[in-house]
């Protein structure tokens, strides 16, 4: 049933945004605090439109509370982070966009949507009955009647319609893109040929590096004139260079003994304790499973010991001190074969009235299909299967513990309640449920602030330049690490819970050092070495890759300089060829050939090639000559099943680079890094 619940459960609650909102008047209170100097400052820039921080802190909480979002852990908070600059894209570009084409979803559009009569996933997640999967229209009715007066309800069920008409209007656009796709008559026989063809034959190579550099010359003229000609080539995001050092906060031998110290005491309470509950309680390294467990699901020395009454541990296992004692003990089967009844918690008379029923001999499966509200297994008369005592949580393991073959038992669990028929008991063999204490192997609070002490000592020497920063990382015994920080970015690769490094660079000026970061348990310093923010990548900057690439341009036209013949025997020695092999079954879709690698110019030639031809290519790492010896047809694929392949697949791919040509051209630019 969709209630106000649902939207809370589904949808998410919207007070959030009210909540969020209230926060960013708190933020927007620091102004100069937090660099924003009175203003409400830029995160970005979409097609032309300037995005403001509180823009994108409303959009960000109402997509939070539409998806009922959490931000307990920074893959979470980059999911919502993405998706609602994606909201904003929409707003700034698809619906523009779209009313300027005249794509509109009018009313009746809507209504179609929400009756069910047109699919949409906006409306479905909302709607949909959890318990049968299907769309449930009248859950609509019941929503709004419930809704009817609640504000905060009826903004959200305006964004819900929000959506959901952008989501048709984005149907209607990509199926006006779909009418103007097709696969042209060369497609169609370029990918016959691919499909169908292989070719076998030989190939034999000189690499580059067989002509020595001073036999050629590549003049500062000629790569700058090759950057001009093809400078669209070298256009870049606007990215910032940092170095960073990292001071390791490990435990040291000391920590170690310290640890093994602690260990051994509480291995010696734990023993003692006479209320194994109590104690792991009490202890915050300790927790209690969750289920009961055979001998077979222990390790040998853990069961050798628990099975038998005795702690398991002290013991040093993957960096944990760790030990263990059984909290509880159960005869029951390895496995037992169930059917289930699952109703409401809220009849449970009725539990009572059929599990009397049921035990006097009233049949099961009819039962199930009759009261049952989990679909899935009433059409199976309650069929759950067979499944290890071990997969049953607490109360579930209670009630079956004893269980024998036809027995019926009733368990209150959450809001439902469950009638159990026991179909299957295996022997019953010990099972323990284990209580735990665990020590990882960490570094003291004195090597802590050892540790932090040299990074405050690095700190104040490396400040002032970059060459300081260098100097101190020498003194300091520690390895600077180099990154490239590009626009949009929130967090350096290799540092995964960076984003107040990532937040400071993007506010740091070149040679401008960091405070002491914490960096999952480690302390980090930084330096900004550099800013580009030029749209396309300096002469200086590619350079030597140019120079490498004409250095292989004249290396070729000197290796041919000389090349004369036809065949693949004239070729091969008019180059002085110096290594070679055969390819077999060679098809034109091929990524590589074995014993020459990934040479996309060399597989194009051969597919090119007709059966008896030889040719000469100019290859990434060297000049290949090649002959095509054979050239095998299959016939597998029609002209017309291609024609088909190749039109699905251009449609499949068709809403991902439409939507990436629409971020192209929208010119987005975003600096939410500074601030998030």
């Amino acid at each position: 049933m969709a209630s106000l619940n649902t939207l809370r459960t589904r949808f998410g609650v919207v007070l959030s945004v009210v909540i969020g909102l209230a926060l960013l008047a708190f933020v927007l209170s620091l102004k100069t605090e937090m660099g924003f100097s009175g203003n409400d400052p830029k995160v970005g820039v979409i097609d032309g439109n300037k995005i403001k921080y509180s823009d994108y802190i409303e959009e960000y909480d109402r997509v939070k509370a539409r998806h009922a979002g959490s931000e307990s852990d920074p893959q979470q908070a980059d999911m919502l982070a993405d998706a609602a600059w994606q909201e904003l894209f929409s707003k700034n570009v698809l619906v523009p966009g779209f009313e300027k084409m005249g794509i509109v979803v009018g009313e009746q559009e809507r209504l179609a949507m929400l009756g069910g009569e047109q699919p949409s996933t906006v409306y479905a997640q909302i709607f949909t009955d959890p318990r049968t999967g299907a769309y449930d229209v009248e859950a609509v009715t019941r929503f709004l009647e419930q809704a009817e007066g609640n504000v905060q309800a009826l903004a959200a069920w305006n964004d819900i319609n929000s959506q959901a008409m952008l989501e048709r209007a984005v149907d209607k656009y990509l199926a006006l893109l779909r009418s103007g796709v097709y696969a042209n008559k060369l497609e169609a026989e370029q990918g016959l040929k691919a499909a169908n063809e292989t070719c076998t034959g030989k190939w034999a190579r000189r690499k580059y590096d067989s002509v020595a550099d001073s036999l050629v010359e590549v003049k500062e003229s000629e790569i700058r004139a090759y950057y001009n000609a093809h400078k669209e080539e070298f256009r870049q995001v606007p990215s910032r260079a940092i170095t960073y050092v990292v001071f390791d906060v490990d435990a040291t031998d000391d920590d170690m003994l310290a640890l093994e110290k602690t260990a051994m005491a509480a291995g010696e309470e734990f023993a003692a304790a006479e209320d194994v509950r109590a104690f792991v309680r009490s202890n915050r390294n300790g927790s209690l499973a969750d289920s009961y467990v055979s001998a077979a699901q222990l390790t040998a020395d853990e069961a050798e010991a628990l099975m038998n009454g005795r702690m398991y541990g002290p013991v040093l296992k993957n960096n944990i001190w760790t030990m263990s004692r059984v909290e509880s003990a159960r005869m029951a089967p390895d496995t037992l074969g169930v059917r289930h009844i699952v109703l409401p918690y809220t009849q449970d008379e009725l539990a009572d009235s059929l599990l009397t029923a049921l035990r006097a001999g009233a049949d099961f499966a009819e039962a199930a299909r009759t009261y049952s509200v989990y679909d899935a297994s009433a059409a199976r008369g309650g069929e759950v299967g067979e499944l290890p005592f071990s997969s049953f949580p607490d109360e579930f393991a209670e009630a079956l513990a004893g269980a024998s073959n036809g027995d019926i038992v009733k368990v209150a669990s959450g809001d439902a309640v469950q009638l159990i028929q026991v179909y299957r008991a295996d022997k019953p063999t010990k099972h323990v449920r284990v209580a735990s204490v665990n020590y990882p192997v960490e570094a003291s609070a004195e090597t802590r602030r050892n540790q932090h002490n040299a990074a405050g000592t690095f700190s104040v020497k490396a400040k002032g330049s970059v060459e300081a920063f260098t100097e101190a990382a020498s003194a300091a015994a520690v390895t600077p690490r180099a990154a490239t920080l590009r626009q949009g970015e929130r967090s350096l690769r290799g540092l995964e819970d960076s984003r107040e490094l990532v937040r400071w660079a993007y506010n740091a000026k070149p040679g401008d050092v960091s405070e002491i970061f914490n960096v999952d348990g480690d302390y980090v310093i930084a330096v900004v070495t550099g800013i580009d923010d030029d749209e396309y990548a300096s002469l200086d900057a590619v350079t030597p890759r140019l120079r490498n690439k004409l250095l292989r341009d004249k290396k070729y036209d000197y290796i041919v300089r000389d090349a004369a013949g036809t065949t693949f025997a004239d070729l091969t020695a008019s180059i002085a060829t110096r290594e070679g092999g055969n390819f077999e079954n060679l098809s034109p879709s091929a990524l590589f050939i074995d014993g020459v690698g990934v040479e996309p110019r060399l597989i194009g030639a051969i597919a090119a090639a007709k059966q008896g031809e030889a040719g000469l290519v100019k290859g990434s790492n060297g000049v290949y000559v090649f002959s095509v010896d054979r050239v095998t047809d299959s016939g597998e694929q029609t002209a017309d099943a291609e024609r088909v392949r190749r039109q699905s697949m251009m449609e499949y791919m068709l809403p991902q680079q439409s939507m990436m040509a629409l971020q192209q051209m929208a010119e987005v630019e975003d600096l939410r890094g500074r601030y998030f």
